[in-house]
């Protein structure tokens, strides 16, 4: 008796052009999803061109120059680069930055932290996210032009209820000790609530049952957040820090609207002193020289950041 084979029959080999047509199939969708790709890509490329690349270069080479917009820029070769390490006002106003990113940087991640961990723990409510972002809707000019209002030694609602509780009024943006401390908290109060939801997205990645087999275990809240939160959180922490220091480097509109670099240069941070040398002074070349004295301080801050909080490194597995 014949048995039938149940194996499927063998296929014939393709043929030279039946082979090759898949090929091209996928060749030439690659290359439409290219074109396609780079029509996409091109608005952000031509703005990136535009807007950043050419200017950095342009500044980079009018920081060799002496140019004041009446006159060709006059090369100088390092003469701005000489006058910028023996310019004490330069010295001052670096130290003036580095004193204002301290502190907003410092009170502005604890305060961050702390609310995006109570929204994590307590309430994950869109209202609650949505009041907390409030702040940063504003604008940094409007902002800084509403705390000068009302941190007004004579007028301000702040020294009024200060001095119903029988206190000294204290001049806040016209004392050179209080001047940088009041600018630093305002732009916390205005930079937090975006921070603290940075932060919450960075939470909402950690899994729950981290959380779950702690609380199995009697891990008490503070020591979870110790133990599981803040090393899973570390990379987004990383990337937030370094994102924050960088801005906050540039601050320069809400000092222009409130203290002017004043009292007594208290408040001259580097980028009002080089808007200073630029648009009061049509110093250009030496303009230019600091602020590429600016990029290369933020160059070297990021990755050192980058590199001693591994932000590139996730405790995830």
């Amino acid at each position: 008796m014949t048995v039938a084979s149940s194996s499927p029959p063998s296929r014939l080999p393709l043929s030279g052009a039946e082979a090759v047509a898949p090929m091209k199939k996928v060749k030439a969708r690659a290359q439409g999803d290219g074109a396609l790709a780079a029509v996409f890509i091109a608005p952000a490329m031509l703005g990136f061109l535009v807007f950043l690349l050419w200017p950095t270069l342009r500044g980079i080479w009018l920081s060799f120059t002496r140019y004041n917009l009446l006159t060709p820029a006059e090369f100088v070769g390092l003469d701005n680069y000489v006058r910028m390490v023996n310019d004490p006002i330069f010295w001052d106003s670096l130290w003036v930055t580095v004193e204002y990113v301290v502190l907003n940087i410092g009170v502005q991640t604890v305060a961050a932290l702390a609310i995006a961990v109570l929204l994590q723990r307590l309430t994950q409510s869109s209202l609650l996210r949505g009041i907390v972002l409030t702040p940063y809707l504003m604008s940094n000019v409007v902002a800084g032009l509403v705390w000068l209002w009302m941190l007004d030694t004579q007028l301000g609602i702040g020294n009024e209820i200060i001095s119903g509780l029988g206190a000294d009024r204290i001049p806040f943006l016209a004392d050179e000790t209080w001047a940088i401390p009041t600018i630093a908290l305002i732009n916390v109060w205005r930079h937090v609530g975006y921070t603290a939801l940075l932060l919450f997205a960075g939470l909402q990645a950690i899994p729950n049952d981290m959380y779950e087999a702690a609380r199995v275990d009697g891990a008490s809240e503070w020591r979870m957040f110790w133990r599981i939160t803040m090393p899973l959180l570390r990379p987004v922490l990383a990337v937030v820090l370094i994102m924050t220091v960088i801005g906050s480097f540039q601050v320069f509109d809400t000092v222009a609207v409130t203290t002017a670099g004043g009292p007594a240069n208290a408040t001259n941070v580097l980028q009002y002193y080089i808007y200073g040398s630029a648009f009061g002074r049509f110093q250009f070349g030496y303009a230019s020289a600091m602020s590429v004295a600016l990029l290369v301080v933020l160059s070297a801050i990021t990755v050192l950041q980058y590199r001693l909080t591994r932000a590139g490194q996730s405790d995830l597995g």
